[in-house]
């Protein structure tokens, strides 16, 4: 393993200041602001601050709407996180199987990514319209009376079907880079014993596939619960009934429409926590079941 020397000590730091400098700048320093500005309670003017210690914290876990956000959050993360996966795998093992077209087939697939989640969620919002959108006009032909605004369940179909579709590109991605380095002599040499497809796939191809789906587990519970804001304000604006007010969302809602700083620091301080608690404990548990 070879090693980089440098003559000069300060040269390291220098090339690394760029990147500290925007990880202090974009991450550290609001970080930091929004755990000050939980513990305090200020007027909507910004004029009168008043430290209250934990009250900001004690008032959400009393409040039945932020209880209910965090279900919506929880519903909506594993709801988003398992599409999104299960689609990717789906087109990824589609496209591994095939010999010709499949830098073609990557590409298109991989298109969506580029496309903003504010963009995504209106798209999916113009095709679910139930008054001028192509969906609900099949749906009400078999029988089903389409609408999101007044619907809850409809709502939250909505959201995660836009939001899986914004992320199953990225997972894509990785699942066919995976199973491109899974051997093909394990599978040829399983065929040769009788083994069929199926059990392929499920004895050979997923364990080897578990480190990418192991990384990608992680990245999609954390794109659910903080890339996933566009969506919800483009589409459902976390109605009907808070039926669609995630954590992220209701961050911002209470902040800058509510104008109520303190409580949406707080709630951005928990939301942080939770997501660091629920990365810990995959690379701590989850992963040991990880074949690398």
């Amino acid at each position: 393993m070879k090693r980089t020397l440098f003559r000069n000590q300060l040269l390291p730091w220098l090339l690394l200041a760029p990147q500290l400098a925007i990880t202090f700048i974009f991450f550290l320093w609001p970080a930091a602001q929004a755990v000050r500005q939980s513990f305090l309670r200020q007027d909507a003017f910004g004029i009168n601050t008043t430290f209250v210690g934990l009250s900001n914290f004690k008032a959400l876990w009393n409040s039945p709407e932020y209880l209910n956000s965090l279900q919506v959050t929880a519903i909506f993360a594993v709801l988003v996180t398992v599409l999104s996966m299960g689609f990717a795998l789906l087109l990824a093992v589609a496209v591994d199987r095939m010999i010709r077209s499949t830098s073609v087939y990557t590409t298109l697939l991989v298109w969506p990514y580029a496309v903003a989640p504010a963009v995504a969620g209106i798209l999916w919002w113009f095709i679910f319209n139930p008054t001028i959108g192509v969906m609900p006009y099949f749906l009400d032909v078999i029988g089903y009376d389409w609408n999101h605004i007044s619907s809850k369940s409809d709502a939250m179909t909505l959201v995660v079907i836009a939001s899986a579709w914004k992320q199953i590109s990225y997972n894509f991605l990785f699942f066919v880079a995976g199973l491109q380095s899974v051997p093909a002599s394990l599978r040829e040499a399983a065929a040769i014993d009788g083994a069929g497809p199926v059990r392929r796939f499920f004895d050979i191809t997923v364990p080897l596939l578990s480190p990418t789906t192991f990384f990608l587990l992680v990245v999609n519970i954390v794109y659910a619960m903080f890339d996933t804001f566009g969506v919800i304000d483009a589409t459902t604006e976390g109605g009907p009934a808070q039926a669609t007010n995630i954590l992220v969302y209701k961050v911002y809602f209470d902040g800058f429409v509510g104008q109520n700083m303190g409580s949406s620091a707080a709630q951005s301080v928990i939301l942080m926590l939770i997501v660091i608690a629920l990365t810990v404990v995959q690379f701590r548990y989850v992963e040991k079941k990880v074949a690398y």
